[in-house]
C-alpha cells in the first residue's frame, strides 16, 4: 500500500474500512477540519485530499456507468440472437467495454488504496473544548486533590528504595531479558498483585464495571480498530510468522470485543474493566525515564473501557475519569487532573484528561492515567454501531487507565516511605496484604 513502510505493510491482511472518518463531514468542512488538525501538528494537504477523493469517486462512477451499459448491451445481444440476427458488432462493443472496465478497476484500486492509506494516518479531530497548544506545557490543570506529605527527611526515588528493601531488582531482569524490565520480589510482588485486585474489586463492586479477562495477544485488525496501526507499528512487539502482536494495553482487546457488531443503543453505556500485562517497544522514547519502572517494555495495567451512544460520551468521560481518580483517593495519594491540549493528545483521542500523581522521590507529578473520549473514531475503524429502532449510527468509545499498576506501585512506595527506610501500607490495601508495613529487610509486619 502506498505510503506505508515495509513493517507497516506486513500487517495488512484484511481490507480496512475507508470510513475511518466521516467523509461527508470532511468534504463539507475540509478547510475547517484541516485547520483543527493543524492544531495537533498534523498537516492535511487539502488539495491532495480533494484530488484523490474526486479521482477515486470519478473512477468508481465511470465503472458503474460502464457496467450498466454492458448489461444493457448484453441484453440486446440476447434479443438479437433470439431473433437470429448477427451480433458480432455488439459483441465487439461489449468486449471493449469490459476491457475499459478492467483498466478502470486497476486505476480505481490504486486510487482506493492510496486514499485508504491517507485516511488511516489522519488523527481524530479535537473536541471544541480542547485547548490549543503544542505540548505538555500548554495543558490545563483542572484541579488538585490532596497535599503532598511534608517529609522531615530526604525522599528516596523508588529505583533506590525498592532495591534497598529487596523488593525490586533491575539487574537480574536485565540478565533475563534486557533493559527496561524489572523483577519484583516478596512484598514487592505482593504489592503489585494487591493493587491489581484492589482496582478490579473497586471498579466492579463500586463503579459498576464488568470484569473481562481478554487474550494478551491481538491481531492486526484489532490494532487498526483502536488506532495503533498502521501509524504506530514501531511502538509494538510483533510475533514472527503470526498475525499476532503483544497487546500494548487492554484497550485493544476489550474495545474489539464488539468489532463488526451492532449494539442495542438502549442498553448503553457498556462499562468494562480488564487487567492485562502491556507490552510496548517505546520507540522514540529512548533517553526518557531510563531509571526505574515509569517507562518499561512490560508493565501491568487495569483498563476501563466504555461503549456509549454519541449523546452520552462526554458525560461518561467525566464519570470514567472520576472512577480512576477514586482509586487515587482511596489510596490517599496526592494527584492532579490535567486537560491535554491539542498538541499533546493521542492519535485517536478527541479529548483526554491525564491524572498525574505526586512522586516525592522525583519531586514532580507524573502521569498515572489517561482518560479519553474517541467519539466515533475507533468505532468507525472497528465497525461498531449502535441501533435504536430504525436509527443506526456509530457508537462512541472511551477508555482510561484505572490505573497503571506499576506507576501506582511507585506512588505508594515513594509517598508512604518513612525515615527508617520502611514503607507504610495504605489502609485500603491492608486487607489484601494482611500487613501494615514493608520493613527495611523486605519483610512485612
Amino acid at each position: 500500500m502506498a505510503g506505508l513502510c515495509p513493517r507497516e505493510r506486513c500487517f495488512v491482511q484484511w481490507s480496512f474500512p475507508i470510513s475511518m472518518h466521516d467523509l461527508q463531514y470532511f468534504r463539507a468542512n475540509l478547510d475547517a477540519v484541516a485547520e483543527r488538525l493543524g492544531t495537533r501538528g498534523q498537516a492535511l494537504d487539502v488539495a491532495q485530499f480533494r484530488d484523490m477523493d474526486v479521482r477515486r469517486r470519478a473512477a468508481l462512477t465511470e465503472i458503474e456507468t460502464l457496467r450498466a451499459q454492458r448489461n444493457t448491451e448484453s441484453q440486446e445481444i440476447a434479443k438479437l440472437r433470439k431473433a437470429g440476427a448477427d451480433t458480432a458488432e455488439q459483441q465487439t462493443k461489449v468486449r471493449a467495454i469490459g476491457d475499459r472496465i478492467g483498466e478502470l478497476e486497476k486505476q480505481a484500486q490504486g486510487l482506493e488504496d492510496g486514499f485508504r492509506s491517507l485516511m488511516a494516518t489522519i488523527p481524530n479531530t479535537p473536541h471544541a473544548s480542547v485547548p490549543v497548544g503544542k505540548g505538555a506545557e500548554d495543558n490545563v490543570e483542572i484541579h488538585r486533590v490532596g497535599e503532598p506529605r511534608a517529609l522531615d527527611f530526604e525522599a528516596q526515588a523508588h529505583w533506590d528504595l525498592g532495591p534497598k528493601l529487596g523488593i525490586l531488582d533491575f539487574e537480574r531482569a536485565a540478565k533475563i531479558t534486557g533493559a527496561r524490565f524489572a523483577v519484583y520480589f516478596g512484598m514487592g510482588a505482593k504489592l503489585e498483585r494487591a493493587l491489581i485486585n484492589f482496582m478490579l474489586d473497586t471498579h466492579t463492586r463500586e463503579h459498576g464495571y464488568t470484569e473481562v479477562l481478554p487474550p494478551f495477544l491481538v491481531n492486526s485488525a484489532s490494532l487498526f480498530g483502536t488506532g495503533q496501526l498502521p501509524k504506530f507499528a514501531s511502538d509494538l512487539f510483533k510475533c514472527e510468522n503470526f498475525d499476532f502482536w503483544l497487546a500494548p494495553t487492554a484497550e485493544v482487546p476489550v474495545t474489539n470485543l464488539y468489532r463488526d457488531e451492532t449494539l442495542d443503543a438502549d442498553s448503553l453505556p457498556i462499562s468494562l474493566c480488564a487487567y492485562t500485562p502491556c507490552f510496548r517497544s517505546e520507540a522514540g522514547s529512548y533517553g526518557k525515564d531510563v531509571r526505574g519502572i515509569i517507562r518499561q517494555h512490560q508493565f501491568q495495567k487495569v483498563e476501563l473501557v466504555k461503549f456509549t451512544r454519541p449523546d452520552q460520551s462526554y458525560d461518561e468521560l467525566e464519570k470514567l475519569t472520576a472512577d480512576a481518580e477514586d482509586i487515587l483517593k482511596r489510596l490517599e495519594l496526592p494527584f492532579r487532573r490535567m486537560l491535554l491540549c491539542t498538541g499533546d493528545m493521542g492519535f485517536s483521542s478527541s479529548k483526554t484528561y491525564d491524572l498525574e500523581v505526586w512522586l516525592p522521590g522525583q519531586n514532580a507529578y507524573r502521569e498515572i492515567s489517561s482518560c479519553s473520549s474517541f467519539e466515533a473514531f475507533q468505532a468507525r475503524r472497528a465497525s461498531i454501531r449502535c441501533k435504536s429502532g430504525k436509527k443506526s449510527e456509530h457508537a462512541h468509545t472511551l477508555n482510561g487507565s484505572g490505573l497503571a499498576v506499576g506507576r501506582t506501585w511507585v506512588a505508594v512506595v515513594e509517598n508512604y516511605q518513612t525515615a527508617d527506610g520502611s514503607v507504610v501500607i495504605p489502609e485500603a490495601l491492608r486487607p489484601y496484604l494482611q500487613a501494615e508495613r514493608i520493613l527495611p529487610n523486605g519483610e512485612a509486619r
